[in-house]
């Protein structure tokens, strides 16, 4: 029995719950399943597993074994899957996932940018403003905004993003524009739950940090609602800088109390630490920073 083959079944065995199970997965007899654990527990001179007519359970010492055949293997596989792609050149499945507007508007025409460059590479993109755990899901990276939850991820910054407090020109002209975040409450204003602030806006006033209380009847679950609602000349509405700049630069919507700073947080693309980075996410990654490290402003970066 060669050990790896004795430390895929083990692992199968134990990931399935059955030797059974472990077959179908690896496609080869219970029998021999049986024949590869034991012989693995011959070889370390320990017991693994406790077997019973109903299921498999871990010992002590199988514990412990498991956790690291499970490391060591997919050291093993992800070290040949680079060998390959170092002969290949970038292919395989590029997997990630960004927020919804955000991916839309900034990270689709990156991607076909580097899609263009690299033929044989496949590419699967999830847009959505859940949080995305990549090892269970599968991803090779994402696109966060915002602050970063403490993790063991590796962050790349590519850029900042701020909110925004923008109206229509009709809304101004009919109704005027604060002077100071503490006018806010005498304006209607147009919430995005998905902010976390809600109606309490924060601003910097005076070199302190502030949150202004806001009232408003139309509330919705969406950056892009929000600014369309704003357009449509509704009320003010708080925005992420990247979903509204094209529209302030060309005259759809004014951004008011720019002297007021709100929340100002990064763009990163994380991913999981690896000692063998697959070449098709090595090449993302500084494809990426390189397109975002010569971006000037957002309403032209999707141009440019």
């Amino acid at each position: 029995m060669d050990l790896i083959d004795g430390m895929r079944t083990f692992v199968a065995a134990v990931d399935t719950g059955s030797f059974t199970a472990a077959a179908d997965r690896l496609g080869i007899s219970k029998k021999l399943v049986s024949k590869y654990v034991a012989k693995l527990e011959d070889r370390l001179r320990v017991r693994l597993l406790h077997r019973t007519t109903r299921r498999l359970s871990l010992t002590d010492a199988g514990a412990r074994y498991y956790d690291r055949c499970l490391h060591l293997i997919e050291d093993l596989d992800a070290l040949e899957s680079l060998l390959r792609e170092d002969r290949q050149g970038v292919s395989g499945t590029l997997r990630l996932t960004a927020p919804l507007v955000f991916g839309e508007l900034y990270l689709l025409p990156v991607l076909s940018e580097f899609r263009a460059q690299h033929p044989d590479l496949s590419i699967s993109l999830q847009l959505s403003d859940r949080y995305v755990d990549l090892a269970d899901e599968g991803f090779d990276l994402a696109v966060r905004l915002g602050a970063l939850d403490p993790s063991s991820m590796i962050a790349r910054r590519l850029a900042e993003t701020e909110l925004w407090v923008v109206a229509s020109p009709d809304f101004v002209a009919q109704h005027g524009t604060p002077e100071n975040p503490r006018d806010l409450v005498q304006f209607e204003c147009i919430f995005d739950t998905n902010l976390r602030s809600g109606r309490n806006w924060p601003f910097q006033i005076d070199g302190v940090s502030r949150t202004i209380a806001t009232t408003g009847k139309m509330s919705v679950n969406s950056i892009t609602a929000a600014s369309h609602l704003a357009k449509s000349g509704q009320g003010i509405a708080l925005c992420p800088d990247y979903a509204v700049a094209c529209d302030v630069a060309e005259g759809r919507l004014i951004r008011l109390l720019s002297g007021y700073p709100t929340l100002v947080g990064g763009v990163h693309l994380v991913f999981l630490e690896s000692r063998y980075m697959p070449a098709r996410v090595r090449a993302f990654i500084d494809f990426v920073a390189d397109r975002f490290g010569r971006m000037t402003l957002w309403d032209r970066f999707g141009r440019a």
